[in-house]
C-alpha cells in the first residue's frame, strides 16, 4: 500500500500540490485558531460553592452550611469527592467531578443540586457558585499605583470596585476581576448601648429602621387641571445626614428618636483579612483578572492590554495602571524558542545536504516538509480542542529530529539511485522522465522501513495516553502533538 501511494504521489504532482495548499490553508487556519497557553492545566474539573454568612463562627459554620452542602453534593452524577472548608463567616464546598467531564454541565448539575438544598440553610444565607475558570486562570495581574498621592486608598479602592472591575469583566475571555488591598468604603453606625438601653431599643431595630428608610416606593396618581401626575416615595439613602436622621420611634410624648441621638454616623474601611504591597513602597491596590475555562489566553491578554489603553484617560488624576504579572510574555518565549528551533533545523539540514550532496534542491525537501507537517498537525489538534502551550509545542521539537531523519535517509537514497542511473547510462545525464522513474523506485525502496520506524517511535508515545489525572493533563499534550 505505501509503493502504491508513493507511485500514485509521484505521477500526480499537480494534484499532490493543490492537496497540500488546501492542507496548508486548513493548517494555518487552525494555527491561528489554537488557543495559546504558557503552561497546561493541570486543575481538576471543580466548582467553587461560596456561602457567605457574616459574624458566625466557623463551627457554626460547618454544622450549618458546609455539612449540609458537601452531604448533597455526594450523591451528584460523574462527582469524585467533595472538599468543604468553614471559615469565620465563609463557607467553600469544592465539587470535583470525574476528567473529562464538560465544565458548564458540572455548573448546571452543581446549581441544580444546590436549589435544592436552599431550604435547610439559615434564613438570609445565599450560597453562589465561583467563576467559571480553572487553577490556572490567572493570566494577568495589575497595580493602580498614586504617586501623587492625591488619591487615598479607599479612593482607589472605590475606583477599582465600581468602574475599572467592570470594564475589565467586559472583554472576552474573562470570568472574573478579583479586587485586592486598599479598604473598601463602608457607611458605619456606631451604636451607644447605654444609649439604647436608656431608649429601650435594640440592634435589630436600627437594622429594620435602616433597612426600611433606604427605598423608593410607588404611588397612584392624581389629576391636576388635565395633567396627571405620579407619586413617589423618595427614601434612597445619599449621605451621612440622611442616616443620622432615621426616625427609631417615638417617645411617650410623640417626638421622634433618631439614629444621631443614639449612634455617631460615619465613613470608615470593612474589616480588612489582608493588605497589597507594591515593590516595597507601601500599600496599593490592585487587580486579578481570571480568565474563562478553555479561552485563549494569549487572545484574552490582548484584549485586557487594548482595554487598559482604551481606559487610560478616564483614570483619576495622578493614577496609572502598572502590570504586576502578565503571562503573554511566557507564551511569546516558548512559541519564540519553537520557531528557533525550526528555524535551526532548517538551516542546519540544508546545509549538511547542500555539503555533503552539493545540491541546494535537495535542502528544500526538507525546508519545506518540516513546516508543512507542522501546519497539518494542528488540523487534528484544533479539533480536539487541545491548548497550545510549553508541553505541547515540545512535542513539535521532539518529532522534528524524527522527520529530518526520515527526510535525509530518503533525499540521501535518492542521490545514490541517480548515481547509478547515470553510470547505467554511460555518465551521461538521465532524461526527466527516467529521473521521475528512478526517485520513484528509490522513495518505494526506502518508504516502507521509514513508515515503520516512524509508526515505532509513535507506539512508544502510546502508554502516554494511558496516563490519568493530573500526569494525563500534564503529557498527554506533548504525546498528541509528537504523534500529529
Amino acid at each position: 500500500m505505501i509503493e502504491r501511494i508513493t507511485e500514485w504521489s509521484g505521477r500526480n504532482p499537480f494534484l499532490i500540490c493543490i492537496l497540500t495548499f488546501f492542507g496548508v490553508a486548513l493548517g494555518f487556519y487552525s494555527l491561528r485558531h489554537t488557543a495559546l497557553d504558557a503552561i497546561p492545566d493541570l486543575s481538576d474539573v471543580q466548582v467553587i460553592v461560596y456561602t457567605d454568612w457574616e459574624g458566625r463562627s466557623p463551627d457554626l459554620v460547618e454544622d450549618q452550611i458546609t455539612y449540609p452542602i458537601s452531604s448533597r453534593f455526594i450523591s451528584a452524577p460523574k462527582v469524585k469527592f467533595v472538599r468543604g472548608e468553614s471559615m469565620f463567616g465563609k463557607s467553600f464546598v469544592y465539587v470535583i467531578f470525574e476528567d473529562g467531564t464538560d465544565i458548564y454541565w458540572a455548573r448546571s448539575r452543581v446549581i441544580e443540586y444546590l436549589n435544592a438544598v436552599r431550604g435547610t440553610l439559615p434564613e438570609g444565607v445565599n450560597p453562589t457558585i465561583g467563576p467559571d475558570a480553572t487553577g490556572v486562570g490567572w493570566v494577568y495581574q495589575y497595580a493602580l499605583v498614586d504617586e501623587s498621592g492625591q488619591n487615598s486608598l479607599a479612593q482607589i479602592r472605590s475606583f477599582q470596585d465600581w468602574t475599572l472591575r467592570y470594564a475589565l469583566s467586559s472583554v472576552k475571555g474573562v470570568a472574573e476581576v478579583a479586587s485586592v488591598g486598599g479598604f473598601v468604603k463602608q457607611y458605619q453606625i456606631n451604636v451607644d448601648p447605654h444609649k439604647l438601653i436608656a431608649y429601650n431599643l435594640s440592634i435589630s431595630d436600627i437594622i429594620d429602621a435602616v433597612r426600611k428608610s433606604n427605598s423608593d416606593v410607588g404611588g397612584k396618581t392624581f389629576e391636576v387641571s388635565t395633567t396627571e401626575y405620579y407619586i413617589r416615595g423618595r427614601g434612597y439613602i445619599h449621605s451621612l445626614a440622611d442616616i443620622e436622621k432615621i426616625v427609631l420611634k417615638t417617645d411617650p410624648q410623640g417626638n421622634p428618636i433618631l439614629i444621631q441621638q443614639v449612634a455617631t454616623v460615619g465613613l470608615g474601611p470593612d474589616l480588612r483579612y489582608g493588605v497589597s504591597d507594591f515593590d516595597g513602597r507601601g500599600e496599593t491596590v490592585g487587580g486579578i483578572i481570571i480568565m474563562r475555562y478553555g479561552e485563549n489566553a494569549l487572545k484574552v491578554i490582548e484584549g485586557i492590554k487594548k482595554k487598559f489603553h482604551d481606559l487610560e484617560p478616564s483614570l483619576p488624576p495622578g493614577l496609572k495602571i502598572v502590570p504586576v504579572y502578565d503571562r503573554s510574555q511566557l507564551i511569546e518565549k516558548s512559541i519564540h524558542t519553537l520557531r528557533e528551533k525550526l528555524i535551526e533545523e532548517c538551516v542546519i539540514v540544508s546545509l549538511v545536504c547542500i555539503v555533503f550532496l552539493w545540491h541546494f534542491r535537495s535542502s528544500l525537501v526538507a525546508i519545506l516538509m518540516l513546516p508543512v507537517a507542522i501546519l497539518l498537525s494542528f488540523i487534528p489538534f484544533q479539533g480536539l480542542h487541545l491548548t497550545s502551550n510549553i508541553m505541547s509545542l515540545g512535542g513539535i521539537a521532539i518529532a522534528i529530529g524524527a522527520m529530518i531523519d526520515a527526510a535525509i535517509i530518503m533525499i540521501e537514497n535518492a542521490h545514490k539511485y541517480l548515481e547509478h542511473a547515470r553510470e547505467k547510462n554511460g555518465g551521461k545525464d538521465i532524461t526527466g522522465e527516467q529521473r521521475v522513474d528512478v526517485i520513484l523506485v528509490a522513495a518505494k525502496s526506502v518508504g516502507r522501513p521509514l513508515f515503520f520506524s516512524l509508526l515505532v517511535i509513535t507506539v512508544s508515545f502510546i502508554p502516554v495516553f494511558a496516563l490519568e489525572e493530573q500526569s494525563g493533563r500534564l503529557f498527554k499534550p506533548l504525546a498528541y502533538t509528537k504523534t500529529f
